[in-house]
This record gives C-alpha cells, sequence and structure tokens, in this order.
C-alpha cells in the first residue's frame, strides 16, 4: 500500500487561505455511502468544496495525496449530543444529586472551559458534525465560538428543552430545561429563541403519572407550529409508542430515541409517510444502569478517546462513603433488569425500521451519565451492527442521514461534486466493516487536510489521568499506555526503583490481580509544564488503611516518561 504523499507540509497547509488551498486525491476508492457502492477515482478540492471527482483530474493543485487502496468517506455526525453534560458523574443532579461533593456550578463551569477540547476530541475521530440536542442559552455562544473555526467539527444547535415537566434540580438560572404548562408559554419560548438563531427546536415529551401524552398533546402541537413558522424543524423525545405518535402527528420531524415498546405498521407507516428521522440512542438507557449499579467499566473507546475527568469520576463512588450509593446500586441492579428487555425491543425496532426504509440516524446521547462524549459513538455503531443494521446501512446513518437530520444533505453528508469537502481516508473498507472509521488516516475539514494526532493531543494533566482512570479499573493495558517504553521510576529523593515498562508489567500485574479492591482517590493536582503533581489516597493495599502519596509525573513527547513516589 503506498505512502500518502503531501505535496506541502500540514503545517504549511494551515496557513493557506481558503482561496488557494486545492488537494487532489488520486486513485482513491470513492465510497457512495447512499447506494452502499464505491468506485475508483481522484477527487479535486478547492477552498471548502468538492469541485470534481473522475478518473482523470488534470487540474493543478497545492498537494496531491495518493489514495491507492484507501476508501474516502464522509465525515460521520453525530446526530445527538448534549455540551452541557460531561458523562461523568455529577453531570445529571436530577438522577443522582451529589452536590454536596461536588456542586453543579463546578460541573457547568468545567464544561465551558473545556468545551473547546471536547470539540477537538470529535474532529480527531472524524466526526466532522455534531448537533447538540438542547442546552442551557449559554451554549448558543459556544457554537458561534466555533462554528465558522476549520479546527472544530460543524456545530449545530438548540436552547433549552420546551418541556411538560422540569426536575427541581434544574430550576436556576439559565436551566437546560423549561417546563411549560400551556401553549402560549411553549410559543414564548420558541420566539425566545430565536435572537440566538437557534438550528432547530427541542421538545422533552414527558409522560407522568398526573399527566398524559394526550393532555399535554395542545403544548406539543403549538411548539411545533410556531417552530415551523421560523422554517425551524423540531426535535422531540417520546420513547413511548402514544407518545411518539402523537409527536408524529403534530408535525415533529425528529424523533431522538429509539421507541423502547414495540412498535407497529402504524407507527412504521406514519414514520415513513412524514419523512421522520429518528436516532436510536441505543447505549444511553445502559449506562445509567451501569453506573448506578456500580457495574460500570470503561469500554476500549472510552479509555483511548473519551476525556479522562468526567471518565474518571464516575468510579469516585469508591471514596465518596455516600449512603446515596447504597439505595441507587440497587434501583441500578432493577434498572439492568429492565434494560435487557427493553434493549431487546429497541434492537428488534431498529432492524424493522431499517429494513421497512425509514431514514435512520446514529446519535449517542453523549453527555449523559456513563455515556462519554466521542467514545460512546464507536460503541453505538457496534449496538447498531449488533440489531442487524449492516455495515453499509450504518455507514449511512452516520452520514448522509445525518445530514439529513436538518436538512443539510445537499451541503454535507456525501462525497459529491458541489457539496463541502467533510471527508475521511481510511485503509480499510467501511462498507465491508464499519469499524475501519475508528482509525482514520486524514480527516479533511471543509477542504483543509489534517492529520488525526495534530487536531488534538492529551495533556499532561490527561495523560495523568488516563492512568489513573486505569488504575481504578484494574486495566493493565491501558494503565500501562501513557508511559513510555523506557519509563523511569523512582522514589523522592531520587533512588532509582527500576526502569522500562517491561518492569511495571510485572509490578503492576500482580498488584492488580492481588488487591482487588485497589483504588486512589485524587486529592489534589498541580500543573507545571510537563509536570504534573498529584496528591493521592490509596486504599485496597494489604496492610494498610490506606496510603498518602505525592506522585510526581515528567511528560514529554506525549508519554510519560518518569514518575517520583513521594509517600507518608
Amino acid at each position: 500500500m503506498k505512502t500518502i504523499v503531501l505535496i506541502i507540509s500540514l503545517c504549511a497547509s494551515l496557513f493557506l487561505t481558503g482561496q488557494n488551498r486545492t488537494t487532489i486525491i488520486k486513485d482513491v476508492h470513492v465510497v457512495d455511502v447512499k447506494t452502499g457502492k464505491s468506485k475508483q477515482a481522484s477527487v479535486f478540492i478547492k477552498d471548502k468544496k468538492i469541485i470534481k471527482i473522475a478518473r482523470s483530474i488534470k487540474e493543478d493543485a497545492s498537494q496531491i495525496i495518493d489514495g491507492s487502496g484507501k476508501y474516502l468517506i464522509p465525515g460521520l455526525v453525530d446526530a445527538h449530543i448534549h455540551l452541557f453534560q460531561s458523562g461523568g458523574l455529577y453531570t445529571r443532579p436530577d438522577v443522582i444529586n451529589l452536590q454536596k461533593h461536588h456542586s453543579y456550578e463546578k460541573e457547568r463551569t468545567w464544561l465551558k472551559e473545556n468545551a473547546a477540547a471536547i470539540l477537538k476530541r470529535y474532529l480527531r475521530s472524524g466526526i466532522t458534525t455534531v448537533i447538540d440536542v438542547g442546552g442551557p442559552m449559554y451554549q448558543f455562544e459556544i457554537r458561534d465560538r466555533f462554528k465558522d473555526s476549520l479546527a472544530f467539527p460543524n456545530l449545530y444547535m438548540t436552547g433549552p428543552l420546551i418541556s411538560t415537566y422540569q426536575p427541581p434540580e434544574f430550576n436556576l438560572d439559565d436551566p437546560p430545561i423549561i417546563k411549560v404548562d400551556n401553549s402560549e408559554e411553549a410559543r414564548n419560548l420558541v420566539r425566545a429563541q430565536l435572537p440566538h438563531n437557534p438550528d432547530f427546536i427541542k421538545i422533552w415529551y414527558i409522560t407522568l403519572p398526573n399527566r398524559s401524552a394526550e393532555s399535554s398533546y395542545d403544548i406539543v402541537k403549538a411548539t411545533i407550529e410556531e417552530s415551523h413558522k421560523n422554517n425551524l424543524p423540531v426535535a422531540v423525545h417520546a420513547t413511548e409508542l402514544n407518545t411518539a405518535k402523537l409527536a408524529i402527528k403534530a408535525g415533529a420531524d425528529i424523533l431522538v430515541h429509539s421507541v423502547a415498546s414495540p412498535i407497529d405498521e402504524d407507527f412504521k407507516k406514519m414514520l415513513l409517510e412524514n419523512d421522520v428521522v429518528y436516532i436510536p440512542t441505543l447505549i444511553v438507557h445502559g449506562k445509567y444502569s451501569q453506573v448506578l449499579a456500580q457495574t460500570f467499566s470503561p469500554t476500549e473507546y472510552d479509555f483511548l478517546l473519551a476525556d479522562p475527568i468526567p471518565l474518571g469520576s464516575l468510579s469516585d463512588y469508591k471514596h465518596l462513603n455516600d449512603p446515596i450509593f447504597d439505595d441507587y446500586k440497587q434501583y441500578g441492579e432493577t434498572w439492568l433488569k429492565e434494560d435487557a428487555v427493553s434493549d431487546a425491543i429497541r434492537s428488534k425496532n431498529l432492524a424493522s425500521l431499517n429494513a421497512s426504509g425509514a431514514i435512520i440516524s446514529t446519535g449517542t446521547d453523549a453527555g449523559n451519565i456513563g455515556t462519554q462524549h466521542v467514545s460512546s459513538y464507536f460503541e453505538e455503531l457496534e449496538r447498531m451492527q449488533s440489531s442487524g443494521m449492516s455495515s453499509a446501512d450504518i455507514l449511512k446513518a452516520s452520514t448522509y442521514n445525518g445530514a439529513k437530520v436538518l436538512s443539510k444533505e445537499n451541503e454535507l453528508g456525501s462525497v459529491e461534486e458541489g457539496k463541502i469537502a467533510d471527508l475521511i481516508l481510511l485503509s480499510e473498507n467501511p462498507l465491508e466493516n464499519i469499524m475501519a472509521v475508528l482509525n482514520p488516516e486524514l480527516i479533511i475539514k471543509s477542504g483543509l487536510v489534517l492529520k488525526p494526532e495534530t487536531i488534538f493531543t492529551e495533556s499532561p494533566e490527561g495523560l495523568a489521568q488516563q492512568q489513573l482512570n486505569a488504575y481504578n479499573y484494574l486495566n493493565l493495558e491501558h494503565f500501562l499506555s501513557p508511559y513510555s517504553d523506557s519509563v523511569v521510576v523512582r522514589v523522592f529523593p531520587g533512588e532509582m526503583l527500576y526502569k522500562g515498562k517491561s518492569q511495571m508489567i510485572n509490578t503492576y500485574g500482580q498488584m492488580f490481580e492481588q488487591m482487588p479492591k485497589l483504588h486512589a482517590e485524587l486529592k489534589a493536582r498541580m500543573s507545571i509544564g510537563n509536570i504534573v503533581i498529584d496528591e493521592e489516597w490509596v486504599t485496597g493495599i494489604d496492610g494498610y488503611n490506606g496510603i498518602k502519596a505525592i506522585v510526581v509525573y515528567t511528560i514529554e513527547n506525549g508519554k510519560i516518561v518518569e514518575i517520583q513516589f513521594l509517600q507518608q
């Protein structure tokens, strides 16, 4: 397989203006995601768009990429995320309220400060478009800050969820969910978003013991009418069959979750006749159950791609010593049993809808407890496949149908002349193996060619947290991953214990095997350049009630090259 040749360096390309940036990808397999077929051709990109696809292209270009033996697909779309949620333990106080340990305001501050990094993680993984399906008004500022930058994915967004119910924990300034009591309040809330130029409107259509779906129908209909009057599509959270049917009857454009009960022919007909997009979000329910039942364990994708800070918080129950976890453990165990039934129904419904020709779009609901940004996308693909969808069907759902969510299919979602050049170059055919998308060789964002590793690199703090997360889940492979092969391990004031990752394998492999309750609580962290200093309280070590440790990590070239222990 030929090596990718860049006529100009990546660094130089970053400084090219849109007017003089041209690229030719030669002799590549161009994947038609709409038909599930591919053809060999060359692709000419100028400025931000695909100008020509042909067997031979004679135009001059500032960079030429040899695509021989490779596959060119559109950028991926996650059609359901929430940037107001981190995926961590503290992000939904309406589900489990831990504010005496970690305030919700602190959680919101972290999310605002790390929005750019979260978005860069998406782009690094080839997810060139994300759709935020509801959050506080402040998120419009985030969208407007990054929407025109080639360093971030396309970001489409709505404001607060217009809801028939508001959790009391969200009764605060700039809430992510706002309850309305009548049709006029619903219309006013749509109008309140208009100055922010939302890309769509979202309804949280919740039924309660004292409020049926029928009793809220007028609110839903009024919201949709006001939105459509302002040329805004409407996404609806409606997980019961009756609620979903009523949402479609009222004019919904998008259903943002699976229906959790068996669907019927009437529902299929309604979905198809009204061109309603169906976003399954298959994994999010189970993630809540796993975290609450204390059975959660990060996936390979989580360890590699997720932000390590919220991921690490999911094991905090081991040291918080809060009785709430005893109650929620039992609650989570009940949920796990229910999930086994409802997940089978969701999968069967998805298979049936896909076979009928419904518009299926890939979405994760990332940000909810346990469902990590970025990494959850690839687990969602696996779950869609296990439901019976082919790789070609999933690829279409993850690209072209993702663009259809907001009627952007004339701009994005397929490799066609005239469309924006958001593309991924792969070494393996995703029509045969959808998980080929996990390893992009190049990512092209609006015509700018990028290597994944240049889009986002883990910070020193992130590397320290990555190995701490794996330590707390006794995962030796991912514990070792952030370390250099020649890492040096010392004890203050500099005495060398050993050198090399092979010795770490022996030392920590035995610890993880012999001490199943091993856990390190991060008490404090300080960073100075490439040095990270952690204060940890380690429990689960035989013969000790706990050990206070100060650990100094030195990072070079994206790896931990030295650790030094200071202990009391």
